[in-house]
């Protein structure tokens, strides 16, 4: 239901907001760059068709800095996506406000997976994300939202993706008020905390949980036997299930996204049934002090929220 997200806002002690509650919609490609770029590209002109005119008004220069989105700017950023050489990486970075985290912004980590650096890692992964309001959601319904997941899903060739209730926070600034951001984490398991370049250079073909809306692309719907036997195997009345294009399914939990506040209900059973079933193929985050800890706890403390709905 609407009550089911709450309103956060966390600022840092300088009285930045550095973390808002909103929606987030992430996909995975084990793909590079070049073969993924148009996609990815198209996906962007859909969310832009979804949001208010002008609600993505900054981006992150590469050169450092941030600048307005004008014209020449979306020009260029056009040609970094489609038309200029990756050497290594391409990162695209949209945000509704300069000075604040917003409830708008698009993240994407495009690599060259036949790139040194990555050639001999069979878990880098180029990634987008698409982040919406908690009003959005208030106003158009969770039916929209999830027409706009399966819109953005079908241009691309995702092996895993989600849209969940989420700590808005590009480029990991809530990092800014780790303790505050941990109790919500702790009270809400709904609610999901992410880092999009770190995740993405380590998923691979695996899951990084279960979400409101879980996308299983190939291989891992394969290695779970395929959409018929998980119909079989998650009997909740709650969930849907719609295969999409490409050997590829979409997952839903309940009519409307749920952050779960465990200090009023509990999990609720069909996130814990299909957890069990994706426990094998979920990741390890494996990469101290981006999550709250900068040693060994800090990487058995990932582990512990990454299978929070795991037995």
């Amino acid at each position: 239901m609407k009550e089911h997200i709450p309103h956060i806002r966390v600022r840092a002690d300088n009285g930045f907001l550095v973390a808002r509650d909103g929606l987030i919609l992430c996909f995975f490609m084990r793909h590079s760059h070049g073969e993924v770029a148009p996609a990815v590209w198209r996906a962007l002109q859909t969310y832009l068709r979804a949001i208010p005119p002008g609600a993505l008004s900054w981006y992150v220069a590469s050169e450092g800095g941030i600048l307005p989105l004008d014209g020449e700017s979306w020009e260029d950023l056009r040609q970094d996506m489609l038309e200029r050489p990756c050497p290594v990486s391409r990162i695209i970075d949209l945000q509704e406000h300069s000075d604040q985290v917003g409830g708008y912004n698009f993240e994407y980590y495009g690599r060259r997976l036949d790139a040194p650096v990555f050639a001999r890692d069979e878990n880098s992964t180029s990634a987008v994300s698409f982040t919406l309001p908690t009003g959005y959601l208030l106003e158009h319904g969770p039916a929209r939202v999830r027409a706009l997941a399966l819109e953005l899903a079908r241009e691309l060739p995702f092996s895993f993706g989600y849209a969940s209730p989420v700590l808005v926070a590009p480029n990991y600034w809530w990092y800014a008020a780790r303790g505050t951001v941990r109790s919500l984490r702790d009270r809400y398991p709904g609610l999901d905390v992410y880092n999009l370049e770190e995740t993405s250079r380590r998923l691979g073909t695996r899951a990084r949980g279960v979400y409101w809306l879980t996308f299983l692309g190939q291989p891992l719907l394969g290695q779970l036997g395929g959409l018929e036997s998980l119909q079989q195997r998650l009997p909740f009345p709650e969930m849907s299930f719609q295969a999409l294009e490409g050997e590829r399914a979409l997952i839903t939990l309940s009519e409307w996204p749920d952050a779960i506040d465990t200090e009023q209900e509990p999990i609720p059973p069909q996130f814990l049934v299909l957890a069990r079933l994706l426990d094998p193929f979920i990741y390890e985050q494996d990469v101290t002090g981006w999550f709250f800890h900068d040693d060994k706890e800090g990487m058995e403390d990932q582990r512990r929220w990454i299978r929070r709905f795991c037995p």
